[in-house]
């Protein structure tokens, strides 16, 4: 029996999410999709994550302010992030955080999902993250 492997996605995009969430199956992903921080926080379920897929602007709390008060509670969930505003004060607090991984949202499909493969098969080294930018 092959052991399912959740990926939390957190996106305020409704078109995005689902279109994420399509392509995580097709990877052999189960998506667990999310519209806010504030209700993946409320999920009971978000400790049986293998990953998360976060947009860094969203409506609330941020992608990275979720990500600070993850690690703050101790969570060691891989975290990777995906944006459409691609800026250097973003950029430097997602990597700051110790990320697996930053997109832009335009960036391919398969490096995005070979991050999420990466991340939810083992723990990140400490401050080794995939940035398409560097």
């Amino acid at each position: 029996m092959t052991e399912r492997r959740y990926i939390g996605v957190i996106d305020d995009d409704e078109s995005l999410r689902r279109s994420l969430g399509r392509l995580l199956q097709l990877a052999g992903f189960q998506p667990v999709l999310f519209e806010s921080a504030e209700e993946f926080l409320a999920d009971p379920l978000r400790p049986h994550l293998r990953c998360l897929l976060v947009d860094i602007r969203l409506g609330g709390m941020s992608g990275i302010e979720l990500h600070r008060q993850l690690i703050a509670e101790g969570s060691r969930t891989p975290f990777i992030y995906i944006t459409a505003h691609d800026d250097a004060e973003a950029r430097a607090a997602a990597l700051g955080n110790n990320c697996a991984g930053l997109f832009r949202k335009t960036d391919p499909g398969a490096d995005i999902i070979a991050a999420i493969t990466r991340a939810a098969t083992s723990d990140p080294p400490v401050g080794q993250a995939a940035d398409r930018r560097q």
